[in-house]
């Protein structure tokens, strides 16, 4: 957690990242780390147990697979190529790079949810007010109030 926020702040100070796009990923990550909604979806039956993977939007993939992997030991664990997104990890995803402007963005997080059903887990959140977006991958999206989309997926 250390490291991204470092990293947005380096970016920031670097002029690579507006003020709106710095308080909206440490926003992001605040929300992450917040018991009260733990709380509300464990209720429901949805209780938050990881961040599953961060998706970033870079400018230059090969560039950008080379730093995670150098800095942070990450392989390659899938490619979408169609889409240019590479996922990396060690042993599971946790960084997912996206070929996508505009760059420098966190384009979302993923939350793994214990006991995850797709329908119960939709219902539940609609009843709550959001907006379940349908996803390529797996699980779904939802918004927060700052609009930062959200993908809810299985632990």
């Amino acid at each position: 957690m250390e490291a991204v926020i470092s990293n947005l702040l380096n970016r920031f100070e670097r002029g690579a990242l507006t003020r709106r796009e710095l308080i909206q990923g440490l926003a992001m990550l605040t929300a992450a780390g917040g018991t009260a909604s733990a709380a509300r979806l464990q209720d429901a039956g949805l209780k938050a147990s990881k961040i599953d993977h961060v998706s970033i939007q870079v400018s230059d993939l090969p560039r950008s697979i080379a730093f995670y992997q150098k800095m942070f030991g990450l392989s390659v664990i899938s490619e979408d190529k169609p889409n240019e997104i590479v996922r990396l990890g060690a042993g599971k995803v946790l960084v997912s790079l996206h070929h996508k402007s505009p760059t420098g963005l966190v384009d979302h997080f993923a939350i793994g949810v214990e006991k995850f059903n797709r329908e119960s887990a939709a219902q539940e959140l609609k009843q709550r007010g959001a907006s379940p977006e349908e996803n390529l991958d797996a699980g779904f999206h939802i918004k927060d109030p700052e609009g930062i989309r959200v993908q809810i997926v299985g632990a």
